[in-house]
């Protein structure tokens, strides 16, 4: 291996440490805390016993079931999401701006609407099943990609395109190679967003007639008082958010392969 790669490694692993610093002391904390009495131990036990706790529901199959469950309903929300914003924010971004002019300001008031407020019209429209439970999480995870998506498609760079244009280049090929990966780094930071949010959406779509999934999971342990079940539902459901955010990022370097690496310092 060369001095020069050697080094890079080297500045990739400490930079990745620098960044793990604040995560590595909190588990620490969360640790050590109950133990010494600093926090109620009834209330928050230590990580190891949530650890053990969540082995034990793994092992012996309670967990599997509600795991699979919330995946297939965020999995379906984003997809959805995501099919349904891509396309409407090139449009919006390219080749209807001024009607976008009009429609921002709306879909600015619709983002920032709370989506527990809109929970009594989802459960008009689509009862208490399934459809409901993907509807919500649809709901939340459509602003990020769609203005992540209008936002690349707006900063292209115009000279590419009219450089592009003057050489009669066909507007589908335009939108391949000039559109598509301009845009394609804020799509990509829209899609982790909506990503992110679909998976921690799970608790309250699933308190919705639900019979399994986390979100069912935190509401039973919150009834029954399983402090230890709450904390693995919890700790589940933001490691699901982290793992298919990562599986994004993996997705977006493999395509992205022109994108300059930032420089470590």
């Amino acid at each position: 291996m060369s001095g020069k790669k050697r080094k890079k490694l080297k500045d990739a692993f400490f930079y990745g440490y620098r960044k793990s610093i604040a995560v590595i002391v909190f588990l620490i904390l969360w640790e050590i805390s109950p133990r010494i009495g600093l926090l109620d131990r009834q209330f928050i036990p230590p990580l190891s016993e949530v650890l053990a706790k969540l082995w034990s529901m793994l092992t012996a199959g309670s967990l599997t079931d509600h795991i699979v469950a919330s995946l297939a309903r965020a999995v379906a929300g984003f997809l959805l999401a995501a099919v349904v914003a891509l396309p409407l924010g090139f449009l919006l971004g390219g080749w209807f701006k001024k009607f976008e002019e009009y429609l921002n300001p709306l879909l600015g008031v619709l983002a920032q609407v709370n989506p527990f407020s809109v929970f009594p019209l989802f459960i008009l429209l689509f009862g208490i099943g399934e459809t409901a439970k993907v509807a919500i999480i649809f709901w939340v995870s459509i602003w990020p990609v769609l203005f992540g998506t209008i936002s690349g498609v707006k900063n292209l760079d115009p000279l590419l395109v009219k450089a592009a244009g003057a050489m009669g280049t066909p507007k589908v090929m335009l939108f391949w190679k000039i559109v598509l990966p301009g845009a394609a780094p804020a799509i990509f930071n829209g899609l982790k967003q909506g990503a992110g949010i679909s998976f921690f959406m799970l608790i309250a779509a699933e308190m919705i007639g639900a019979t399994a999934g986390l979100g069912f999971l935190v509401l039973r342990s919150q009834v029954n008082y399983q402090i230890k079940e709450l904390f693995v539902s919890v700790v589940v459901i933001a490691l699901m958010g982290l793992a298919i955010t990562y599986l994004i990022s993996l997705i977006e370097k493999k395509l992205i392969v022109w994108k300059e690496e930032s420089t470590v310092r």
